[in-house]
């Protein structure tokens, strides 16, 4: 064979290695690209979720937030009623042993004024030799 031959043979190999080369290149990059562009609308993706996501939470710790002023509105009332009612037991037990107190000392005085009645205030039957008058 011709020494040109060999050289064009080898031209051409060089040349076909080049451009296979320059072809896996391309091939690379776009991949490369494929990728990327895949990489970012996944990062999209995600970024979106995650703004969902949080404003689910936010609103979820908005809520969680009012029920729990709510709560301890219910509390803070229930607990004044039961204070309120407390107040009013105490008034009316004092106004009931104001009344017992009342009610010993006219039951003291009605003994001293006539001895003679029963609880009930009828005359007791044992009477008084005097035949019931009171004493002066």
């Amino acid at each position: 064979m011709d020494t040109w031959v060999i050289v064009l043979i080898v031209v051409v190999v060089l040349v076909l290695l080049a451009l296979a080369a320059l072809a896996l290149m391309k091939r690379s990059r776009a991949g490369r690209a494929r990728r990327e562009a895949q990489h970012r609308e996944q990062a999209r993706e995600n970024l979106q979720e995650a703004q969902i996501r949080a404003a689910r939470a936010d609103k979820e710790q908005a809520l969680a937030e009012e029920q729990a002023a709510r709560a301890r509105r219910e509390m803070a009332e229930v607990q004044e009623r039961a204070a309120v009612a407390e107040r009013e037991a105490r008034e009316r037990a004092a106004r009931a042993g104001e009344d017992r107190t009342a009610a010993e000392h006219l039951r003291a005085e009605a003994q001293r004024l006539a001895p003679d009645l029963d609880p009930e205030g009828h005359p007791s039957p044992h009477g008084h030799p005097e035949g019931g008058a009171t004493r002066r």
